[in-house]
This record gives structure tokens, C-alpha cells and sequence, in this order.
């Protein structure tokens, strides 16, 4: 028996009467069971009616919005698109194969009487606004991230998913990366043992490229690098169920020109923060926008039995170390366990019954866009809880919110709110 087998429940308020790895395999189950497709093939069930059935979408930003595969899925046909800037809404016209073109989400929304559900793929200042208003005129949504801009409108989000009953999922591409599905195996499976430390990091020099566009400031002037946290926080809340307790957060910023008089008053370039789990666990991340390094979203995984290094932007990984039976001397002649380590063969999961078969092809992020694409509509289709609903969107969006005041108080401590859980 491997450990982490026997699943105990854990309290409703935390890990208390239950043990540290008895609650992580719990919560990482019940992670499981939310996310019905994220391991098992999500093949449809003989019901007929389920099969044929058609989820119309509406989609809504004409940039990140043309990335997906709305158009390919079996169970989907978009029947809008909206976008503020003609060139853009005939791309989104042209990508989905849709006619119907809406000058905005506002009009979309009062005039389409076919459309089921909508994708967001607008300004991140505007992602609570415009889900907020979707829902309430009865449409599902899948968003992109971040969820929301502060503490505030993630409860706003919750409430309104509430009250409405529809729908909420965020399209965060870490949750579906290569890797990051293969990491969720192993602790399914109890590969790691117990899991003692996760690091994730989100390098993306040259976003001040952003910044400007025709000589006025856009969105991301400033934007704050932790407001900006969810590719990092999916590798562990999407992979154990966790949620992150507290943070201390350190910022760096040079008096450059270009980040001043920013809307959000923003001093940090990059924000590194040293998350702790409600189960005690160190989580480190790094959000950095610039600086000599390798860019991209990656991750490793520490266990006392195994520990498991996603792909590394200097060409290094995937790699698995397992605990060794044999030691070797330092060079203080000090005598230390020697832990094996192999490469590992990353399987394309996109390859694979996870997928409809229209959808069984890469596509943007690791692979991750088909796998957004598909659990949404499956999600609608089924009638369940889709593997990023509202309270899993808040739980990846939130630390990042407080690590930033964090690093604004030079490094203070600070506790993170619990959501909650579906």
C-alpha cells in the first residue's frame, strides 16, 4: 500500500482531527472528484440526448479569446462574438466561424437570444464586471484570469454564483499543463508520499511592451505582478486542494520611468512570495517581469518519497528523484543518501481519451487550451462542477491579492482569507 491510500475526511474548518498526509490525499481526492475529466477519460455517457446536445457560446475580447477551440468541440457552435474594435471582432468572426458580430458584450447580451454561455477573454479590470453581468443575464461563463482585482470582488464573484446558479470557470492554463496533470497523477496516486514543499515560478520578461498602445497607457501599465499569481498558484491548489493560509512577499522595483504613475501605484517589476498551506506546507513563488532569466510557467513537486521537476525553461526536465537506498560522501567526506534520479518521459495527455477526438491536438499553454475548451463544455453538458469553479478561481487569485500588500508593507506578514469550497 502506497502511502497516502487511506483518504480521511477532513473538517470542514481545516486539517484538524485528521493527519497532515491523511488531509492532503483527502483534499487532493476531492480535487479529483470536482475535476471529473482531469484524469479519467471524459467520454460521454449513451444518453443520446446528452451527446447531441449543443452548448451555444458567445464570445467576448477578440485578443486571448481567439486561442481556443469553441468551434471544434463536438457538444459546442458559437453563435456571437463581441469585441469594441471591428478588426478584432472579424478575427474572432473569422477563428469561430461565426456570423453574428455584436459591437460589444452589453449588446450581446441584450439582443442574443441563442447564446447558453459566454467566454471573457477582456481586461483583467473588467473580469468581475463583465462575468457579474453575463451571469445575471443568465448565461454561464468561463473567464480569463486573474478571477478578480481584489478581496471584494472575489466574494462578489461567489455571491453572484450563488444567487444565479450558473456556472463560473476560470480558464487558467496551468491547471491543464502537461506537467502540472502528471503531478496531479502521481499524488492521486500517493507517488510523493507526503508532500513537503512546492515551488512555481511565472518569468515573463518584456510585458512593459504592453504598457503603451498608440502612445496611451493600457491595462497592464503597472499591473501588479502578484495581482497576476494564478499560473503559479494552479501548480499546488489545482494539484493537492490546498488552500494558502498566509504569505510574506518581497518586491523589486528600479525607479524605472516607464513603471510610474501607474493606476494601481505599483513599484515591483517582480514580487516573491513564501506562501504556508493550511496544512503547514511551504509553497515559494515568483512572479517576475523582468530580468536576466529564462521565461515560462513551471514547477516542482518535493516529496520524502519521490519529488517530480516539470520542465525547465534552461532545457533541463521533467525529472523524477525517488528516495535511494544507497549513500555517498560529500566532499566534507560526510555520508548522505544518494536519491535516483531518471528522466521523464512526458506523455502529450492532449493524445489522449481525455480528450474528444476533435480536440486531440496540441494547442497554447502546454497543451492546455483543449483541455480548457473541452471542460467547460463537458462541465455544461454533465451538469457538474467544472475543475476551476468559482471557489477554486478565487482560491488561485486571492493569495496573490495579499502577498502584493505584502510586499507594499516591506515584507509583512499577512493571513489569507478561505473562500471556502464547493
Amino acid at each position: 500500500m502506497t502511502k497516502q491510500s487511506k483518504i480521511v475526511s477532513p473538517d470542514k474548518t481545516g486539517a484538524s482531527g485528521a493527519s497532515r498526509r491523511g488531509f492532503l490525499h483527502a483534499a487532493g481526492g476531492a480535487a479529483m472528484l470536482s475535476a471529473s475529466g482531469a484524469l479519467m477519460p471524459n467520454l460521454f455517457a449513451a444518453d443520446s440526448d446528452q451527446a447531441n446536445r449543443k452548448i451555444r457560446m458567445g464570445i467576448v475580447g477578440g485578443r486571448f479569446g481567439l486561442g481556443f477551440q469553441w468551434h471544434e468541440h463536438p457538444n459546442c457552435t458559437v453563435t456571437g462574438v463581441a469585441e469594441l474594435r471591428p478588426e478584432r471582432r472579424d478575427r474572432l468572426s473569422k477563428t469561430y466561424r461565426c456570423d453574428k458580430k455584436y459591437d460589444s458584450m452589453e449588446i450581446m447580451l441584450k439582443e442574443a437570444k441563442d447564446i447558453d454561455a459566454v467566454g471573457i477573454f477582456t481586461e483583467a479590470p473588467n473580469h468581475v464586471p463583465h462575468s457579474i453581468a453575463a451571469m445575471k443575464a443568465g448565461k454561464h461563463v468561463v473567464c480569463a484570469v486573474p478571477a478578480a482585482m481584489n478581496l471584494e470582488e472575489c466574494q462578489q464573484l461567489i455571491d453572484v454564483v450563488k444567487s444565479t446558479g450558473k456556472t463560473f470557470m476560470m480558464a487558467e492554463t496551468s491547471y491543464w499543463q502537461q506537467s502540472t496533470i502528471s503531478a496531479r497523477k502521481f499524488f492521486q496516486d500517493g507517488k510523493f508520499g507526503d508532500l513537503i514543499y512546492c515551488e512555481s515560478m511565472y518569468q515573463h520578461d518584456g510585458l512593459d511592451s504592453l504598457f503603451f498602445e498608440n502612445g496611451k497607457k493600457t491595462w497592464r501599465h503597472g499591473f501588479p505582478p502578484m495581482h497576476y499569481p494564478t499560473h503559479c498558484t494552479a501548480h499546488l491548489v489545482g494539484v493537492t486542494g490546498q488552500r494558502l493560509a498566509e504569505v510574506v512577499c518581497h518586491g523589486w522595483g528600479d525607479d524605472n520611468e516607464i513603471l510610474k504613475n501607474n493606476a494601481y501605484d505599483n513599484p515591483f517589476w517582480d514580487e516573491t512570495a513564501m506562501f504556508k498551506t493550511d496544512t503547514g506546507m511551504g509553497f515559494n513563488v515568483r512572479v517576475w517581469w523582468r530580468g536576466a532569466h529564462r521565461g515560462g510557467e513551471r514547477a516542482e513537486w518535493i516529496g520524502d518519497d519521490m519529488s517530480f521537476y516539470g520542465h525547465h525553461p534552461n532545457g533541463q526536465g521533467p525529472l523524477i528523484i525517488r528516495k535511494g537506498n544507497q549513500t555517498e560522501k560529500d566532499d566534507a567526506g560526510f555520508v548522505r543518501n544518494l536519491p535516483k534520479f531518471e528522466n521523464y518521459k512526458q506523455p502529450n495527455w492532449w493524445e489522449t481519451e481525455m480528450l474528444p477526438k476533435p480536440l486531440r491536438h496540441n494547442s497554447g499553454h502546454h497543451g492546455s487550451h483543449t483541455f480548457i475548451t473541452h471542460e467547460f463544455i463537458d462541465s455544461l453538458i454533465k451538469q457538474r462542477t467544472p475543475a476551476v469553479d468559482v471557489y477554486e478561481a478565487v482560491a488561485y487569485t486571492a493569495p496573490g491579492i495579499v502577498a502584493h500588500q505584502s510586499a507594499l508593507k516591506g515584507g509583512e506578514l499577512l493571513k489569507i482569507p478561505d473562500f471556502g469550497r464547493a
